[in-house]
């Protein structure tokens, strides 16, 4: 190229949009080499380096370093492969961001002290192999030394929140709040002795049956949902009907209902569905507490004179 067609550094940079400064650090990297020198002894470039600028630019407002930048226009790597690198590591970020706005938005939603705030913001910080930590360990402690059968490992997975690769906000939120609950130890010892019911009732083989809170769903959901008094004779053969589905005494199936008015399991399930991106379950508290106003009614210890 004619030495009258190169460019002084300052239409360089005009035309790349960037600073003489910008382009001199360029130069002195050796990104945008100059194609020779004034008679004064300035740098001057060809309409090369304005392409080579424009790239550089672009680039770097994309995020990409300079060594990575060199290597491309060096032809040592495609841009598509740093591309495709670079992308990878925005998705981290970009995660990482989200967890952020998630934590903010809880904080505000939720009034939190610092304390609290602390917490969260260490929940959703915690890399995919240490959310699978936290939640295994939960479940350890529900189901550990119930059996090897396959059936506890469906229910098992029925219990796991898999937090996807791209949640939504809400999905996070839950998470957190999901993986708070997780760590409380009368939750845990609450959600055993739920397990640990069940699985007593289940017939041979590991074949499950429907859960308490299912079967007692079933058979009193007509009197609760026309408004059936629990203490009324009419509420009787909903309750004959109950005690008959259990092996349980109606004075054990009375405990062990009033055991289930926890209101963090339903919570538990609740952020479950938001977590897995599944349809929200239906509550099972209204049969359950209906079901334990109609026992105490008539099966409750009398106190002694």
């Amino acid at each position: 190229m004619e030495e009258d067609t190169w460019l002084g550094i300052g239409e360089l940079a005009r035309r790349g949009g960037v600073s003489v400064k910008a382009v001199r650090f360029y130069s002195d990297q050796g990104i945008v080499r100059p194609a020779g020198r004034s008679a004064a002894g300035y740098r001057m470039y060809d309409v090369d380096a304005v392409a080579r600028l424009e790239l550089v630019r672009t680039l770097r407002d994309l995020g990409i370093g300079l060594p990575a930048i060199r290597r491309v226009l060096d032809r040592e790597v495609s841009l598509p492969e740093v591309a495709a690198v670079h992308a990878e590591a925005l998705d981290v970020q970009i995660r990482a961001l989200r967890l952020r706005r998630a934590v903010l938005t809880a904080v505000a939603s939720r009034g939190s002290t610092p304390e609290e705030t602390e917490l969260m913001h260490k929940l959703a910080r915690l890399s995919e192999e240490e959310r699978r930590r936290l939640v295994d360990g939960f479940l350890d402690s529900v189901f550990g030394g119930l059996g090897a059968e396959p059936v506890f490992a469906g229910v098992r997975r029925s219990m796991t929140p898999e937090l996807p690769a791209d949640p939504e906000p809400e999905q996070i939120r839950a998470w957190v709040e999901l993986a708070e609950l997780c760590q409380e130890p009368g939750f845990r010892d609450s959600v055993r002795r739920a397990v640990e019911y069940e699985t007593r009732e289940w017939g041979g083989g590991g074949v499950p049956r429907p859960g308490l809170a299912a079967v007692v769903g079933e058979l009193v959901g007509p009197a609760v949902r026309t408004g059936v008094d629990p203490g009324s004779p009419e509420a009787d053969p909903f309750v004959r009907a109950v005690v008959a589905s259990s092996p349980d005494g109606p004075r054990a199936l009375l405990e062990r209902l009033d055991g289930m008015v926890d209101p963090r399991r339903e919570r538990y399930f609740r952020l479950l569905a938001v977590v897995n991106g599944w349809e929200a379950p239906e509550s099972p508290a209204p049969a359950v507490e209906w079901t334990v106003r109609a026992l105490r009614a008539r099966h409750a210890p009398k106190d002694r004179p």
